[in-house]
């Protein structure tokens, strides 16, 4: 009996590869346990922490692993799989995503000090010089529209382009590759196709965008951090193997892009959909940190992030997680927990004061370019909605499209009339 019969004998929950009802199957999952089995799209076996606390104490665990060589035990099967092939572009890595103890500090020592909060701060004009251009832009393609009501897709004219402008110009990724870096970011978040094809593209475009940058900036560096990252070295001479260099660019551009699109579309949406709060905010009565909190927790970018590993058995309530099986740091689920926000929890309510919510990590897991997707959030939605009063959903809320993922959390479009 292979691993994998041994662990299929579980009755498990599919999880929706597109993601279509996430708030929906997180409290159906939540009904049936504090952690479930799953199975994940192509098939793969893994547990769902379906609570906050539960997952807050997993995160927290010290025998919980993010390195799939050392401790999932289904890892040397991978290949009599080909519909597991996608999760390599996720744990078959080598970044601080998929290791473990002191592997993981050694990365993170490496690479946090390029994204401090002093230079984060150092790019605030720079956020806000892009935002005023973006407005501008779509004042500008209103005007020449003529009436007053006509519709605009605001991820693709203003939440999609100012965090990648940003992440490009932070990293220092030419012209000619900024369509590539961001096809290749939504390719890895598209959970809805696990063939074999999608998983070479994804391996195959990995190396030829993210290879590219890495040699243009090789010859041509600059001040931006993937030149520093080429460079870098700590104390002891230590310094990123080329490996750990294309894949850390990889995880340091796609969270630092994909989930800022997800939080400034989201938390636009919530606005619109709740006048009531909208109204609050413009009148001073709730803050834009509080919104950007709220809708974390009910929206966060990403809704479930794969995979972790048991480097022993956990007790998990009255269940056991064996030793070398698979969990997924369910953030959606945790942030709409009723035992810990109320019942109440699947509501927006920008006046809930959210901030313990997990959907940045916590502790030393706590993602490093939390401050800068805090900044341009911060920056984009009062600008937009100073520049734009009048700005209403031009669909149903019903109507809008989740995009194909169970672990982003976000819409394919945003329609929406600029002036109503």
């Amino acid at each position: 009996m292979t691993e994998t019969d041994r662990t299929e004998r579980l009755d498990r929950f599919a999880i929706d590869p597109f993601g279509s009802d996430i708030a929906g199957e997180s409290a159906r999952l939540r009904a049936l346990g504090p952690i479930v089995p799953v199975e994940l799209p192509g098939g793969i076996p893994a547990w769902a922490p379906t609570g906050y606390d539960t997952l807050k104490e997993l995160i927290l665990d010290p025998q919980v692993s993010k390195d799939p060589r050392r401790h999932w035990r289904l890892w040397p099967e991978i290949g009599e799989h080909p519909s597991w092939g996608w999760i390599l572009g996720w744990v078959g890595v080598v970044n601080m995503l998929s290791t473990y103890g002191a592997d993981h500090t050694r990365l993170r020592k490496l690479v946090a000090p390029s994204f401090t909060q002093r230079r984060t701060e150092l790019m605030r004009p720079r956020v806000e010089a892009i935002t005023t251009e973006l407005l501008d832009s779509l004042d500008d393609a209103l005007d020449l529209g003529g009436a007053g009501g006509d519709v605009v897709d605001l991820k693709v004219g203003f939440a999609h382009p100012l965090p990648m402008r940003m992440i490009c110009e932070l990293f220092g990724v030419p012209d000619e590759l900024t369509e590539a870096t961001g096809a290749l970011i939504a390719a890895i978040m598209d959970t809805s196709d696990p063939s074999p094809e999608h998983a070479a593209f994804v391996q195959q475009q990995i190396g030829t965008v993210l290879g590219a940058l890495i040699a243009h900036r090789s010859e041509h560096p600059g001040d931006d951090l993937t030149t520093e990252l080429i460079r870098v070295r700590d104390e002891d001479g230590d310094r990123l193997s080329d490996e750990e260099l294309l894949y850390t660019l990889l995880l340091v551009i796609g969270a630092g892009f994909e989930t800022t699109v997800n939080l400034i579309g989201n938390a636009v949406v919530a606005l619109l959909t709740h006048p009531e709060q909208l109204a609050a905010v413009r009148s001073g009565k709730i803050g834009w940190d509080a919104v950007i909190d709220e809708t974390l927790r009910v929206h966060p970018s990403i809704a479930s992030l794969p995979l972790r590993f048991a480097v022993e058995d956990l007790k998990v309530g009255d269940v056991t997680v064996p030793a070398g099986d698979a969990i997924i740091t369910t953030y959606a689920a945790a942030g709409l927990d009723p035992e810990h926000y109320g019942p109440d929890a699947d509501g927006f309510d920008a006046a809930r004061g959210a901030d313990d919510h997990l959907a940045f990590g916590i502790g030393v897991h706590r993602c490093i370019g939390a401050p800068l997707a805090r900044v341009e959030a911060l920056t984009a939605l009062p600008a937009l909605f100073e520049r734009f009063p009048g700005l209403e959903l031009a669909v149903g809320e019903d109507e809008l499209r989740q995009v194909p993922s169970f672990i982003a959390f976000g819409w394919q479009e945003i329609p929406v009339r600029l002036r109503a």
